[in-house]
């Protein structure tokens, strides 16, 4: 019992020992994983305040299909690098219709917020960047810059001593002479009305021209509201093509902040609310780290190749090319170098929107022309084909901006050449119809031989290191040149020389 006691002592010191051991640690641990809880929660709540960066790309010049699908992946891509806004800088002076929607549709669909920033100073966004600006979450200009322009050209036609009237113009004068108050204007102030009034563009005629307008009116209203700017403006932008320099655009809430910069930009618009979708985002963004996307090689090629004027020289050369290599069987390069020119000509047609009338005066044209150059018409057809393919040219693309639409310098270039190809080309042709036939029984004829027999009126030739069976009314002897006058079978009818006396093969 005495042994015992020490024991159970000793072994109750032990526990103790153990079970406070083991306390500590767990007090030590727990204090450890709160301060590293702590700092860990700074460091979230740090990161959630910090700006995301800012990715900026720049469009300089018409808005084509190549620009509205890399602006889309650049939407998506700086949605899936968690961009914190997409800068858009802008320079256009306008594009196709179908491209401008679906960059508004990538807009308004974007997981990311996007800014279009008119810059720089000196840029503008005429006709569809009016459009893509009013369809941003935050739409800005620069010092310098202009806005507006968005009536579609091309309807608009030529002025009409009476155009329609826009809802949003002042109510015109009464029959009898307008009111007291009109009367009473000065000459001076009435011919600058008359002039500010002849300035304005006519609003398109006809019922294709005012549906236009009118689809376009609605759908730049509708932005209008769904972003909370100036819905009168906007209407009036289409109709009349009113455009507003940096500071109207702020004053008549077009547009949301005017900036110097990019750093400027995101610095006033930080702590902004914009709607990304159906959700409410509050902008933060100062201070933010700006990351420049340069548009790839790829997307370069492809807004070259789909300029109207190079679409339409590239389609011109394959023609070219491939009519040197029908003509040349075996040539190759034409053949290769046109192949490729028509199919880059032809991606150009298939993005682009393209009037069947052009098309098809283009094919009358150039079948003309090669009708001309194998059956030669005195020029009939050579003419009517340079005026169906110059026809043709102009018509081709189906456009209400001017920037699509093939220039008169490069239609009177190519129709010249196009002119002065088939012109040689029928040259050559006549040239090589007029020449002696060199091969076959018809190059027997006309030349001269010698007779190696001879007996009364038939007997043996020699014609170009043949021997020949031949037939003669007049009489020849062994050794006399003759000429061979016809071809029957293997016979030859033949006649004496009377001519300088040759063996030489007349040609």
């Amino acid at each position: 019992m005495q042994f015992l006691i020490p024991y159970q002592i000793l072994q109750l010191t032990r526990g103790s020992a153990a079970r406070l051991f083991l306390s500590i640690t767990l007090l030590l641990l727990g204090f450890f994983g709160l301060v590293f809880n702590g700092i860990a929660q700074e460091t979230d709540s740090q990161d959630a305040d910090a700006p995301k960066k800012a990715v900026v790309v720049t469009i300089d010049g018409a808005i084509g299909p190549p620009i509205a699908d890399y602006l889309a992946k650049t939407f998506e891509d700086a949605a899936l690098q968690e961009a914190g806004i997409v800068v858009v800088e802008l320079d256009t002076p306008g594009g196709l219709v179908t491209s401008t929607r679906k960059i508004v549709e990538e807009i308004l669909k974007s997981e990311v917020p996007v800014a279009v920033y008119v810059a720089p100073a000196g840029a503008h966004a005429a006709s569809a960047g009016t459009y893509i600006l009013y369809g941003a979450h935050i739409a800005a200009m620069a010092p310098g810059t202009n806005m507006g322009a968005a009536t579609p050209v091309e309807l608009g036609g030529s002025p009409a001593q009476n155009p329609p009237r826009s809802p949003l113009a002042p109510p015109e004068n009464n029959e009898d002479g307008g009111s007291n108050s009109e009367e009473n204007e000065s000459d001076g102030d009435a011919q600058t009305d008359e002039q500010n009034e002849a300035a304005k563009p006519a609003a398109p005629e006809g019922a294709a021209g005012l549906k236009a307008v009118n689809d376009l009116v609605a759908w730049i209203k509708s932005l209008a509201e769904l972003r909370g700017r100036n819905a009168e403006w906007a209407e009036q932008s289409v109709r009349e093509a009113s455009s507003l320099p940096y500071s109207e655009a702020l004053e008549l809430n077009v547009i949301d902040v005017v900036a110097t910069s990019v750093d400027d930009l995101l610095e006033q618009i930080d702590g902004r609310t914009v709607q990304v979708q159906q959700d409410d985002v509050v902008l933060v963004t100062a201070g933010a780290p700006v990351e420049r996307w340069e548009i790839d090689w790829v997307t370069n090629l492809l807004i070259l190749i789909t300029n109207p004027n190079i679409a339409f020289i590239f389609m011109t050369l394959g023609t070219y090319g491939l009519f040197f290599e029908l003509a040349n069987p075996g040539s190759i390069f034409p053949g290769v170098i046109g192949a490729i020119c028509l199919i880059l000509g032809l991606y150009s047609l298939s993005v682009l929107p393209v009037n069947a009338a052009g098309v098809a005066f283009l094919v009358l044209g150039v079948a003309l022309l090669v009708a001309e150059a194998f059956s030669p018409s005195f020029g009939i057809m050579g003419v009517g084909g340079l005026f169906a393919f110059a026809a043709g040219a102009t018509l081709l693309f189906d456009t209400d901006s001017p920037e699509f639409e093939i220039s008169w310098q490069v239609i009177a270039g190519t129709t010249a050449a196009t002119g002065m190809f088939f012109f040689i080309v029928t040259v050559f042709v006549i040239g090589a119809m007029r020449r002696r036939v060199v091969t076959g029984v018809e190059d027997l004829i006309g030349q001269v031989g010698i007779v190696i027999e001879w007996n009364g009126t038939r007997g043996y030739v020699q014609v170009d290191g043949e021997r020949w069976q031949a037939i003669c009314d007049e009489g020849v002897s062994v050794g006399d040149e003759i000429v061979v006058q016809s071809v029957d079978g293997l016979v030859l009818r033949v006649r004496p020389n009377t001519g300088k006396r040759s063996r030489r093969k007349r040609r």
